[in-house]
C-alpha cells in the first residue's frame, strides 16, 4: 500500500502549503487590503474557523460512506475556493473564500489520518503517519519559500498554483480503491457517533490536551513572518527563505521520529518534548541573532515533527470504528486552536508590540497540555499509545 501513502503525502503537502502560505504574506496582504495587524490575523483565523466547524460534519460522513469519495469531492471544492482566494477583490471576500477553503479542507485531511490504519499493518501506522505528516513539513520547507517566490510576481499567484496542483491530486485520488470504515454502523446519527467517541475513557482529556497544544503552536507560527519582518527587517521573499528551517526541522522529526520514539518510549518523549518546547519558546524572542533564532526554530520544529504522529496515533486509538470522526475531531481542535491562538496572538502582538508576549502565551499552553497528557497516561490504559 505504498502508493496511497505517497498520494497522502502530496495531499498533505498541498493542504499544508495553503494553511501555512498566509503567514509570510501577511505584510503584503495588509497593504493590499489596507488593514492593520490585528485584522490581518483573521485571514488565518477565517480558514481555521471554516475547517473547525465543518470537520465535525465531515468525520461522521466519512465513517458511514466511502472515504475516497469524500476526499475527492473535498479536493475539488478546495481547488475552486483556493482559486477564488487569488481573485478576492476586498478583505471581506478574502475572509469568505479563506473560510470556504477551510471548509473544503475539512473534508480532505481527516480522511488521510483515518485511512492509514485501514491500509497498513499496525506496526507501520506510526511510520505511515510520519510519511503523511512529512508532507506538512515539506510544505513549510519548500511550499512557503516557493509561495513567497511566486508572490514576488503578484500576491495571488501562489493561490493559482495551488489550485492547479489540487486538480492534479483529484486525478490521483480517483484512482484509489474504496476505503470504508471497519464495523461502522451505517445509519448511526452524528450525535450517537460523537457520543460513542466521547464516552471512551480519557477521550475528552486527550482531545482537549491536543487542542491546547495546537492553540499555542499556531499562535506563535501565525506571527513568525511579522516578527521577522519587524525585528529583523526581512522582506517577504527573505521571510520565506528564513522559514525553510521550520520545514527542515519538521521533516527531520517526522522521518527520524519513529526510530527515536521506539528507543525512548512515546509517553516519555511526549512529556520531555512538550516541556522542552515550552522552554525554547520562552527564550526564542530574546535573541538578536538571526542565526541563533534559525537554530532554535529548527529544534522546535524537529520536536514538533516527532510529537505530532505520537499525538495523532494516540487519538486514532480511541475507537477503531470511528476513526474518521476522531480524525475530524482532532483536526477541528487543531484549527479551532489555530483560530483562537492566531486571534489571541494578534491582540497580544498589537497591545505589546513585542513577539515575546506571543511566545509566552505559547509556552503556558504547552505546559498545561503537558499536564493533561501526563494525567491521561496515568489514569487510563485503554487509549492506545504509540509503539
Amino acid at each position: 500500500m505504498k502508493k496511497p501513502i505517497v498520494l497522502f503525502f502530496f495531499v498533505m503537502f498541498v493542504i499544508g502549503t495553503d494553511t501555512f502560505l498566509v503567514s509570510p504574506l501577511l505584510p503584503m496582504l495588509q497593504v493590499q487590503y489596507h488593514v492593520d495587524v490585528n485584522q490581518s490575523g483573521w485571514i488565518v483565523s477565517a480558514y481555521a474557523l471554516g475547517y473547525a466547524i465543518f470537520a465535525l460534519i465531515a468525520g461522521p460522513i466519512s465513517d458511514q460512506f466511502d472515504r475516497k469519495k469524500v476526499m475527492m469531492y473535498g479536493m475539488i471544492a478546495f481547488s475552486l475556493t483556493t482559486f477564488l482566494c487569488g481573485i478576492a477583490p476586498t478583505f471581506f471576500f478574502m475572509l469568505l473564500f479563506r473560510f470556504l477553503a477551510g471548509v473544503s479542507a475539512a473534508f480532505v485531511t481527516p480522511q488521510v489520518w483515518a485511512s492509514i490504519p485501514s491500509l497498513v499493518s499496525s506496526n507501520q501506522i506510526l511510520k505511515s503517519i510520519g510519511i503523511a505528516s512529512s508532507g506538512l513539513a515539506i510544505s513549510q520547507m519548500l511550499g512557503l519559500p516557493i509561495g513567497s517566490y511566486f508572490a514576488s510576481f503578484y500576491w495571488s499567484v501562489p493561490f493559482f498554483v495551488l489550485c492547479f496542483c489540487s486538480l492534479l491530486l483529484v486525478v490521483g485520488i480517483r484512482l484509489l480503491p474504496s476505503i470504508r470504515s471497519i464495523s461502522s454502523p451505517s445509519k448511526s446519527s452524528f450525535l450517537h457517533t460523537y457520543q460513542h467517541v466521547f464516552q471512551k475513557p480519557g477521550a475528552r482529556k486527550l482531545l482537549f490536551a491536543y487542542f491546547l497544544f495546537q492553540m499555542g503552536n499556531f499562535a506563535a507560527f501565525s506571527f513568525f513572518g511579522m516578527w521577522l519582518h519587524e525585528d529583523f527587517h526581512l522582506s517577504v521573499t527573505k521571510i520565506g527563505v528564513a522559514l525553510l528551517v521550520l520545514g527542515a526541522g519538521n521533516l527531520c522529526g517526522s522521518v527520524l521520529g519513529p526510530a527515536i520514539v521506539k528507543k525512548v518510549g512515546s509517553r516519555l518523549f511526549l512529556a520531555v518534548g512538550l516541556l522542552s518546547l515550552a522552554i525554547l519558546y520562552m527564550i526564542l524572542p530574546l535573541s538578536s541573532s538571526l542565526f541563533i533564532v534559525e537554530g532554535m526554530l529548527f529544534v522546535i520544529y524537529f520536536l514538533t515533527g516527532i510529537l505530532f504522529p505520537i499525538m495523532m496515533n494516540m487519538m486514532q486509538g480511541i475507537s477503531v470504528s470511528a476513526r474518521g470522526t476522531i480524525a475530524a475531531l482532532s483536526n477541528t481542535f487543531m484549527y479551532g486552536g489555530t483560530m483562537i491562538g492566531s486571534a489571541a496572538a494578534a491582540y497580544l502582538y498589537k497591545m505589546s508590540s513585542t513577539f515575546s508576549t506571543v511566545t509566552l502565551f505559547t509556552s503556558v499552553f504547552f505546559i498545561i497540555s503537558f499536564f493533561l497528557f501526563h494525567h491521561h497516561g496515568k489514569t487510563t490504559s485503554k487509549v492506545r499509545a504509540t509503539v
